[in-house]
Protein backbone atom coordinates (compact mmCIF):
# COMPACT_ATOMS: atom_id res chain seq x y z
CA UNK A 1 0.00 0.00 0.00
CA UNK A 2 1.42 3.43 -0.90
CA UNK A 3 2.58 5.47 2.06
CA UNK A 4 0.03 8.32 2.01
CA UNK A 5 -2.94 5.97 1.82
CA UNK A 6 -1.48 3.78 4.55
CA UNK A 7 -0.76 6.74 6.82
CA UNK A 8 -4.25 8.21 6.37
CA UNK A 9 -5.76 4.88 7.39
CA UNK A 10 -3.44 4.58 10.40
CA UNK A 11 -4.23 8.15 11.47
CA UNK A 12 -7.97 7.51 11.30
CA UNK A 13 -7.61 4.38 13.43
CA UNK A 14 -5.50 6.23 16.02
CA UNK A 15 -8.04 9.05 16.19
CA UNK A 16 -10.91 6.61 16.77
CA UNK A 17 -8.94 5.03 19.61
CA UNK A 18 -8.43 8.51 21.04
CA UNK A 19 -12.18 9.15 20.77
CA UNK A 20 -12.71 6.10 22.97
CA UNK A 21 -10.02 6.88 25.54
CA UNK A 22 -9.86 10.68 25.96
CA UNK A 23 -13.45 11.19 27.24
CA UNK A 24 -12.29 9.39 30.40
CA UNK A 25 -10.17 12.44 31.21
CA UNK A 26 -12.76 14.94 30.06
CA UNK A 27 -11.64 15.52 26.46
CA UNK A 28 -14.34 15.20 23.77
CA UNK A 29 -12.59 15.05 20.39
CA UNK A 30 -15.87 15.00 18.48
CA UNK A 31 -16.84 18.32 20.01
CA UNK A 32 -13.38 19.82 19.55
CA UNK A 33 -12.51 18.57 16.08
CA UNK A 34 -15.84 17.63 14.52
CA UNK A 35 -17.28 20.18 12.09
CA UNK A 36 -19.89 22.37 13.78
CA UNK A 37 -22.25 24.65 11.90
CA UNK A 38 -20.48 27.87 10.99
CA UNK A 39 -23.01 29.88 12.98
CA UNK A 40 -22.14 28.05 16.19
CA UNK A 41 -19.76 29.45 18.79
CA UNK A 42 -18.07 26.03 18.71
CA UNK A 43 -17.12 26.30 15.03
CA UNK A 44 -13.49 26.69 14.02
CA UNK A 45 -12.10 26.75 10.48
CA UNK A 46 -9.67 23.96 11.37
CA UNK A 47 -12.70 21.70 11.69
CA UNK A 48 -13.10 21.68 7.89
CA UNK A 49 -10.03 19.43 7.88
CA UNK A 50 -10.08 17.71 11.25
CA UNK A 51 -13.67 16.46 10.93
CA UNK A 52 -12.69 14.01 8.19
CA UNK A 53 -10.36 12.12 10.53
CA UNK A 54 -13.08 11.47 13.12
CA UNK A 55 -15.66 8.67 13.04
CA UNK A 56 -18.66 7.53 15.03
CA UNK A 57 -17.20 6.48 18.40
CA UNK A 58 -20.19 4.26 19.21
CA UNK A 59 -18.85 1.49 16.98
CA UNK A 60 -16.29 0.43 14.40
CA UNK A 61 -18.38 0.08 11.22
CA UNK A 62 -18.28 3.77 10.24
CA UNK A 63 -14.49 3.77 10.24
CA UNK A 64 -14.20 0.30 8.71
CA UNK A 65 -16.26 0.93 5.59
CA UNK A 66 -14.60 4.29 4.90
CA UNK A 67 -11.10 2.92 5.33
CA UNK A 68 -11.86 -0.23 3.36
CA UNK A 69 -12.96 1.90 0.40
CA UNK A 70 -9.86 4.06 0.80
CA UNK A 71 -7.71 0.93 0.86
CA UNK A 72 -9.38 -0.43 -2.29
CA UNK A 73 -9.28 2.71 -4.42
CA UNK A 74 -6.97 5.26 -2.77
CA UNK A 75 -3.81 3.22 -3.20
CA UNK A 76 -4.40 2.91 -6.93
CA UNK A 77 -4.92 6.65 -7.31
CA UNK A 78 -1.80 7.40 -5.29
CA UNK A 79 0.27 5.15 -7.56
CA UNK A 80 -1.10 6.87 -10.66
CA UNK A 81 -0.99 10.46 -9.40
CA UNK A 82 1.86 10.35 -6.94
CA UNK A 83 1.75 11.11 -3.24
CA UNK A 84 1.55 14.91 -3.40
CA UNK A 85 -1.36 15.10 -5.83
CA UNK A 86 -3.25 12.37 -4.03
CA UNK A 87 -2.98 14.11 -0.65
CA UNK A 88 -4.07 17.44 -2.16
CA UNK A 89 -7.04 15.75 -3.82
CA UNK A 90 -8.07 13.83 -0.70
CA UNK A 91 -7.97 16.90 1.55
CA UNK A 92 -9.62 19.15 -1.05
CA UNK A 93 -12.57 16.82 -1.60
CA UNK A 94 -12.96 16.43 2.16
CA UNK A 95 -12.99 20.20 2.65
CA UNK A 96 -15.36 20.55 -0.30
CA UNK A 97 -17.71 18.03 1.25
CA UNK A 98 -17.64 20.04 4.48
CA UNK A 99 -18.48 23.28 2.67
CA UNK A 100 -21.41 21.63 0.91
CA UNK A 101 -22.66 20.31 4.25
CA UNK A 102 -22.46 23.82 5.70
CA UNK A 103 -24.52 25.11 2.77
CA UNK A 104 -27.02 22.27 3.23
CA UNK A 105 -27.48 23.13 6.90
CA UNK A 106 -28.04 26.78 6.00
CA UNK A 107 -30.56 26.09 3.23
CA UNK A 108 -32.57 23.37 4.97
CA UNK A 109 -32.77 24.74 8.51
CA UNK A 110 -35.54 26.96 9.83
CA UNK A 111 -33.99 30.44 10.23
CA UNK A 112 -36.16 31.10 13.27
CA UNK A 113 -34.73 28.17 15.22
CA UNK A 114 -31.31 27.83 13.60
CA UNK A 115 -29.60 29.78 16.38
CA UNK A 116 -30.92 27.42 19.04
CA UNK A 117 -29.86 24.23 17.26
CA UNK A 118 -26.55 25.47 15.81
CA UNK A 119 -24.46 23.99 18.61
CA UNK A 120 -25.94 20.54 18.01
CA UNK A 121 -25.24 20.48 14.25
CA UNK A 122 -22.01 18.55 13.76
CA UNK A 123 -20.54 16.28 11.07
CA UNK A 124 -17.70 13.78 11.31
CA UNK A 125 -16.22 11.18 9.00
CA UNK A 126 -14.06 10.66 5.93
CA UNK A 127 -17.00 9.77 3.70
CA UNK A 128 -16.91 12.99 1.68
CA UNK A 129 -13.24 12.50 0.80
CA UNK A 130 -13.81 8.79 0.19
CA UNK A 131 -16.65 9.56 -2.24
CA UNK A 132 -14.21 11.90 -3.98
CA UNK A 133 -11.74 9.01 -4.24
CA UNK A 134 -14.45 6.74 -5.65
CA UNK A 135 -15.37 9.42 -8.20
CA UNK A 136 -11.75 9.77 -9.29
CA UNK A 137 -11.38 6.01 -9.69
CA UNK A 138 -14.49 5.92 -11.87
CA UNK A 139 -13.21 8.74 -14.06
CA UNK A 140 -9.71 7.31 -14.45
CA UNK A 141 -10.74 3.67 -14.85
CA UNK A 142 -14.35 3.81 -16.07
CA UNK A 143 -14.48 0.33 -17.56
CA UNK A 144 -12.79 -1.68 -14.81
CA UNK A 145 -15.30 -4.25 -13.51
CA UNK A 146 -16.17 -4.09 -9.82
CA UNK A 147 -18.06 -6.56 -7.70
CA UNK A 148 -20.72 -4.94 -5.51
CA UNK A 149 -22.36 -6.61 -2.54
CA UNK A 150 -25.64 -8.39 -3.43
CA UNK A 151 -25.00 -7.95 -7.18
CA UNK A 152 -23.86 -11.30 -8.65
CA UNK A 153 -22.27 -9.85 -11.79
CA UNK A 154 -19.40 -7.34 -12.21
CA UNK A 155 -20.36 -3.72 -12.83
CA UNK A 156 -18.17 -1.19 -14.62
CA UNK A 157 -16.68 1.43 -12.32
CA UNK A 158 -18.39 4.32 -14.11
CA UNK A 159 -21.82 2.82 -13.45
CA UNK A 160 -20.95 2.17 -9.83
CA UNK A 161 -20.00 5.83 -9.37
CA UNK A 162 -23.15 7.06 -11.11
CA UNK A 163 -25.26 4.66 -9.09
CA UNK A 164 -23.79 5.77 -5.78
CA UNK A 165 -24.24 9.40 -6.77
CA UNK A 166 -27.91 8.89 -7.62
CA UNK A 167 -28.55 7.01 -4.39
CA UNK A 168 -26.98 9.83 -2.36
CA UNK A 169 -28.93 12.47 -4.31
CA UNK A 170 -32.23 10.65 -3.80
CA UNK A 171 -31.56 10.14 -0.08
CA UNK A 172 -30.56 13.77 0.36
CA UNK A 173 -33.61 15.15 -1.44
CA UNK A 174 -35.93 12.77 0.40
CA UNK A 175 -34.53 14.04 3.67
CA UNK A 176 -33.48 10.70 5.08
CA UNK A 177 -33.43 10.59 8.87
CA UNK A 178 -30.54 8.10 9.00
CA UNK A 179 -28.07 10.67 10.33
CA UNK A 180 -25.94 10.46 7.16
CA UNK A 181 -24.71 13.66 5.47
CA UNK A 182 -25.73 12.64 1.95
CA UNK A 183 -25.13 16.05 0.40
CA UNK A 184 -21.64 16.09 1.91
CA UNK A 185 -20.95 12.86 0.01
CA UNK A 186 -22.15 14.53 -3.17
CA UNK A 187 -19.99 17.53 -2.31
CA UNK A 188 -16.92 15.31 -2.22
CA UNK A 189 -17.80 13.98 -5.67
CA UNK A 190 -18.52 17.48 -7.01
CA UNK A 191 -15.19 18.90 -5.85
CA UNK A 192 -13.50 15.76 -7.18
CA UNK A 193 -14.90 16.41 -10.65
CA UNK A 194 -13.79 20.04 -10.49
CA UNK A 195 -10.21 19.19 -9.48
CA UNK A 196 -9.83 16.42 -12.06
CA UNK A 197 -11.16 18.59 -14.89
CA UNK A 198 -8.88 21.46 -13.86
CA UNK A 199 -5.87 19.14 -13.76
CA UNK A 200 -6.75 17.69 -17.17
CA UNK A 201 -7.14 21.17 -18.65
CA UNK A 202 -3.79 22.24 -17.23
CA UNK A 203 -2.08 19.13 -18.61
CA UNK A 204 -3.62 19.64 -22.07
CA UNK A 205 -2.45 23.26 -22.08
CA UNK A 206 1.03 22.18 -21.06
CA UNK A 207 1.16 19.53 -23.82
CA UNK A 208 -0.08 22.03 -26.41
CA UNK A 209 2.63 24.53 -25.37
CA UNK A 210 5.33 21.87 -25.64
CA UNK A 211 4.13 20.94 -29.13
CA UNK A 212 4.19 24.59 -30.16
Amino acid sequence: MPSATRNIIILNVIVLLAEWVLPRIGIDLVDLLGMHYIGSDRFGFHQLITYMFLHDPSGFSHLFFNMFALFMFGGILERVWGQKRFIIYYLATGVGAGLVQQLTWYLTSDPATLHYYADFMITIGASGAVFGVLLAFGMLFPNIPLYIMFIPIPVKAKWVVIGYGLVELFAGIRGSADGVAHFAHLGGMLFGIIFILLWRRKERSKDAWQEF
